[in-house]
């Protein structure tokens, strides 16, 4: 049996000390009473204040598509009974009737607010991508404008844009495709102290007919506090929306494409950074309390982790990269690791690590047909192709290393609907329920870990409720696929055609 892998060393080797403080103290609890060969888990946030057995109280279950009307209702709920933040993040709004009535709950809740104190509470907060959120000319940015400028001093609205589109690639790259160089992709949906993490935009397909996953913290004020802070240092170095529809900068930082590229990159680092440090300087209050544990302790002991794994690669930061890569590498040879992407393009290092691991592994991918871009005109119709080419080659190389019993590649089905899920979800040896899962906006390919802004978060649990309910979320998803042979890739409806083949390393990178 593998050794069990060591947070604390794996946090130090990615963070530096002062960093590393934010993931504090190792728990010797968890899986104590067996030899569950779980990771040694980094604690962050401050159990006894935020999840308390059982855990249904505070965390509460993952919500899937078959529910997903559930996570609209949930919004709009959540949107009227805020009494001082609403923050959310996402790569776009939509324009359509259910993003509008988002919208409509936002102007309501503002009002209210506005009428009930001569000194308004509630402040807004949507953090989004520049150029997916400026595409066309009903656009997210559209959408939001009545808000600023009837609500100039509560709502604020940031669009982040890549410090890789600049100079004559700018102005190159059509309108529909800058985006591939990359975005704002957080998916964080907070209320008060209530924080929804998930990999779904607002968008309405999100709501009705795209298969994506979505977990609700309830009342963890020092979580929701964590993402609140992020979100508005990434909102500090993008570019703010004006009520003239107009774009600005805030006084002394740089220009994501107009100023110096590394300039840009160490100013935002530098104030992401802060958020970080300023949670390890909280968390470091908190543990000092914690010192004397053997002495008071408290009647209901902690029984489920949470940590953030943020990923920026262009401003630097790398923690979910290399988190997922040790977690890769140090999965044990009689556990089990179910991955599932909507777009299966695994980096490199990952592919790797699969291949060679000891781990099981059972990889959900989209078929075709269920791939956000089926049946979508020019050149971006091609893209299941490419995908399949990659499913393809992985395949090919599974066989060709006699790993077929050891990892397995399926593909999820469901008639007119997408597939947008991603995460993990890790099984000990001899359990039949995760004890940890992934649950964010990384897809686990090249642009998550290369291009884009991504954050999820880890999930470690030894609470037998809420394992169950991540086992029938997995099952739920896995329950709609097949699993790939070398005949699916013989079927007619599988032929990719040669040019597909000869292109798709090339682009490979950008989607």
């Amino acid at each position: 049996m593998a050794a069990p892998m060591s947070w604390r060393r794996l946090v130090y080797s990615v963070y530096s000390p002062a960093i590393a403080g934010v993931f504090t103290r190792i728990s010797d609890r968890v899986f104590r009473a067996r030899d569950r060969m779980l990771p040694e888990c980094v604690e962050w946030v401050s159990p006894e204040s935020i999840f308390r057995s059982p855990l249904a109280q505070n965390l509460l279950f993952p919500v899937s598509s078959l529910t997903v009307r559930r996570l609209f209702s949930s919004l709009v709920a959540r949107i009227k009974t805020a009494q001082r933040r609403v923050v959310m993040a996402s790569l776009y709004l939509g324009t359509g009737q259910l993003e509008q009535e988002l919208v409509d709950c936002m102007e309501e809740a503002l009002q209210r607010s506005q009428d009930n104190s001569q000194s308004p509470n509630l402040k807004v907060s949507v953090l989004l991508d520049y150029t997916r959120g400026s595409r066309g000319k009903i656009n997210s940015r559209t959408m939001l404008l009545p808000l600023l400028q009837r609500f100039t001093s509560q709502m604020r609205v940031s669009l982040y844009h890549t410090p890789d589109l600049r100079g004559l690639l700018r102005l190159l790259v059509p309108q529909r495709f800058n985006e591939t160089i990359g975005v704002q992709h957080i998916k964080v949906y907070l209320f008060d102290d209530s924080i929804i993490i998930s990999g779904a935009n607002l968008s309405d397909s999100y709501f009705t007919n795209r298969q994506d996953r979505y977990v609700l913290l309830e009342n963890c004020r020092e979580v929701a506090d964590f993402f609140s802070d992020l979100v508005e240092a990434v909102g500090d170095v993008s570019l703010q929306l004006q009520p003239d529809d107009s774009v600005t900068m805030l006084e002394g930082m740089v220009h994501p494409y107009k100023g110096n590229r590394q300039e840009f990159s160490a100013v935002a680092r530098k104030r992401i950074m802060e958020v970080v440090n300023s949670a390890h300087i909280r968390q470091r209050l908190l543990n000092q309390s914690e010192d004397s544990e053997d002495e008071g302790m408290s009647e209901v002991e902690e029984d489920t982790w949470v940590f953030p794994l943020v990923q920026m690669k262009p401003l630097g930061i790398r923690v979910d990269e290399q988190v997922t890569q040790r977690l890769l590498t140090d999965a044990g040879p009689e556990s089990t690791v179910f991955l599932t992407s909507g777009y299966f393009n695994l980096t490199r290092a990952y592919m790797r690590l699969v291949l060679k691991a000891g781990a099981s592994y059972r990889i959900l991918t989209a078929s075709p047909e269920v791939n956000g871009f089926f049946g979508a005109k020019g050149i971006a119709g091609a893209i299941p192709a490419a995908y399949t080419h990659i499913a393809r080659q992985f395949y090919k190389r599974v066989c060709q290393g006699g790993q077929q019993e050891r990892v397995h590649l399926h593909e999820y089905h469901r008639p007119e609907w997408t597939f947008h899920a991603k995460g993990l979800w890790y099984y000990l040896q001899g359990q039949d329920r995760p004890c940890l899962t992934l649950i964010g906006s990384p897809n686990f390919g090249y642009r998550s870990v290369h291009r884009d802004l991504e954050a999820q978060i880890a999930i470690v649990t030894e609470n037998e409720e809420l394992q169950s309910q991540l086992q029938e979320e997995q099952e739920m998803l896995y329950r709609r696929s097949t699993e790939v042979s070398t005949s699916t890739f013989e079927r007619p409806d599988r032929h990719v055609k040669l040019w597909v083949k000869l292109v798709t390393p090339l682009i490979k990178n950008f989607f």
